[in-house]
């Protein structure tokens, strides 16, 4: 079965945006479109006599930003399977559904009516910190949307070991022909020793040869199965949220892990995922990975 490319539109500028990105990611992966629209006029239908004729307004609304947003994905791909809908429900609730099996979840930076100076809107900051599978939030400058940099960055955290976001990066800039640069940042303590008797040469280099070393092991099983993709390792002193950040500039899309945990409530994203999501200069792509609550993991 097909599991498509997923993007939520609002008949925004950013979800347009958002809309043409999604429309390259499904032609790029061979996969269908489906474009969703949340509203709510349904749960309100019974305000229009039974007499009358007339759809409501905001019936007429929504029918028209799918079907021109339908209208712009056929333009810009034809022969891309298409499919829209309409779901009577608020939109983080409508697209964390709809995530739901598909390849992927794609939302524009900011929704429409949201105030214009918000680095991201709430409905793409929910979705990121709640869904079940790989979201893109689409930002970023031409040159990012455009996919000029031929570039993907890939951030590896301490839990990161052929986890799905390093499977999903490598897919990525495997299916676009790009370099996948891996960065794994580190951090010397605040107080160094002054003799260790476990360390020889620089203290930092003893944590430099770590991060080093958990870059091997993460990324070893996809390195054997994607030998083709162009991989460029570095490991970088710095707090990674400003690390990934800064280098996000020179990248087309941004890939970062999100740890969850599948009883808890509440956003999860981490500290690096928020940041990306705020600050990046190309589109991010935030891939959970599941863990078991406290109770379950507990023997």
């Amino acid at each position: 079965m097909d599991s498509p490319v997923v993007v939520g539109v609002d008949g925004s500028e950013a979800s347009l945006t958002g809309l043409d990105w999604a429309v390259d990611e499904a032609r790029r992966h061979g996969r269908s479109l489906r474009i969703v629209h949340a509203s709510l006029w349904e749960r309100y239908e019974g305000v229009v006599p039974a007499t009358s004729t007339d759809r409501p307004s905001a019936q007429v609304l929504a029918e028209n930003i799918v079907g021109t947003a339908a209208e712009r994905a056929r333009r810009r791909a034809p022969g891309l399977t298409v499919t829209t809908d309409v779901i009577p429900e608020d939109a983080p609730g409508a697209l964390l559904r709809e995530g739901h099996g598909a390849m992927l979840l794609v939302v524009g930076s900011r929704g429409r009516g949201e105030v214009a100076g918000l680095l991201l809107g709430s409905v793409g900051l929910v979705v990121a910190a709640r869904a079940s599978g790989p979201v893109v939030v689409v930002r970023g400058d031409r040159h990012a949307l455009e996919a000029r940099h031929e570039r993907i960055l890939l951030g590896v955290g301490d839990h990161d070991v052929d986890s799905p976001a390093i499977r999903f990066a490598f897919r990525e800039a495997a299916v676009r022909g790009a370099e996948l640069d891996v960065v794994r940042t580190w951090r010397r303590p605040a107080h160094e020793p002054m003799h260790h008797p476990l360390m020889t040469g620089e203290f930092a280099a003893h944590f430099e040869q770590r991060a080093s070393d958990h870059l091997d092991k993460a990324l070893e099983a996809m390195v054997n199965e994607h030998p083709q993709v162009r991989l460029s390792r570095n490991t970088v002193e710095g707090p990674a949220h400003r690390v990934l950040t800064e280098r996000s500039a020179a990248a087309d899309l941004l890939v970062v892990g999100a740890r969850r945990r599948d009883a808890l409530f509440g956003l999860e994203l981490g500290r690096v995922a928020h940041r990306a999501l705020h600050h990046a200069a190309c589109p991010v792509a935030v891939v959970p990975q599941h863990h078991p609550s406290p109770a379950e993991s507990a023997p």
